[in-house]
């Protein structure tokens, strides 16, 4: 009887993860045919399947004659339905990803290298892309504050998913990248990237997985942490566990820009602590480390294509 009972225990944990296989087994990569291009292939997994975050779609963009005779750097960035195709996002703008980097690797200026775009899933944008960690540098009275404004909102610190996240790009995307196309997967090659919430967690996950990814860059960096409020308490924990997990200066390389206009004006005071910070860290000005401002631009995809081609450059020169 007993013995049973426990096989019939190890079959009921057994299904979920034979189910998980399964579905993973399944998982295929399709040409997005309708997808407007300037360059290069656009690939799609509709629902890539996950044990730590919501499915949600997965584009691979593969430079113009991509082969598998060679190795290709690889960027991972954000908001993965806003980077190529401007006739299907929700404000009619892209960042122009493709012609960016077509343009870059034909004039020989960086390696070659594809690019990953996670989509995010907009109700739950913010709670995928908060460095979690943060916090944890919170006072007691200030974590309280943020708990009860949260339940006003229907979500809980629980709720937070930046640590799952980071899980999902390291665990099980880039295994699956490493494994399907013809890349390099050591840290020097492997660079992560976003805007606004895209930029907290792009600084996040280098911190977090610093033997992950070599580069960082973070457009736009909403510094601010969630809504701006009087006497917000999230950047101090923000920098504070920065000053505690910021990546070794001798094996990283960190961009950030910010511009002024519409919610990139909240940005600019805080330029000159994210200086001292990362300066303080051994990061060297035009080395390993870049802080740019961008006067008149605003927080919008249309502000970060005109000046996409310095990061590229930054993280991934040749």
């Amino acid at each position: 009887m007993k013995k049973h009972f426990i096989l019939f225990v190890s079959i009921l944990l057994f299904l979920p993860i034979k189910a998980f296989a399964q579905e993973r087994s399944k998982m295929t990569a399709v040409v997005v045919e309708n997808a407007v291009l300037a360059s290069g292939k656009l690939m799609r997994i509709v629902r890539f399947p996950s044990k730590n975050i919501v499915p949600r779609p997965v584009d691979v963009w593969l430079p113009e004659n991509y082969s598998a005779e060679k190795k290709y750097a690889v960027l991972y960035m954000h908001d993965g339905q806003n980077l190529f195709d401007a006739t299907t996002t929700w404000n009619q703008q892209e960042w122009m990803v493709d012609e960016v980097a077509t343009k870059l690797m034909e004039e020989k200026i960086t390696k070659d290298f594809i690019v990953i775009g996670v989509h995010n899933i907009p109700k739950i944008r913010f709670l995928d892309l908060y460095p979690q960690k943060s916090f944890n540098y919170l006072a007691e009275e200030q974590l309280d504050s943020i708990k009860k404004n949260a339940i006003k909102k229907g979500i809980t610190l629980e709720s937070f998913s930046g640590d799952a996240y980071l899980k999902f790009i390291v665990y099980e995307l880039k295994p699956y990248i490493d494994k399907t196309y013809s890349v390099k997967t050591d840290k020097e090659n492997t660079a992560i990237a976003g805007s606004s919430m895209g930029g907290l967690m792009s600084w996040y996950a280098i911190s977090e997985y610093p033997k992950i990814f070599g580069a960082a860059a973070c457009l736009s960096t909403h510094w601010v942490g969630l809504t701006p409020s009087p006497k917000n308490p999230l950047p101090a924990a923000i920098f504070k566990y920065l000053e505690e997990n910021a990546p070794d200066s001798k094996s990283h390389k960190l961009y950030f820009d910010y511009g002024n206009k519409t919610l990139d004006q909240l940005y600019p005071q805080y330029a000159p602590i994210v200086d001292k910070l990362f300066l303080g860290k051994g990061y060297v000005i035009g080395e390993n480390y870049k802080n740019l401002f961008f006067e008149g631009t605003d927080h919008s995809e249309k502000s970060w294509q005109q000046r996409l081609d310095i990061p590229f450059t930054f993280i991934f020169k040749n």
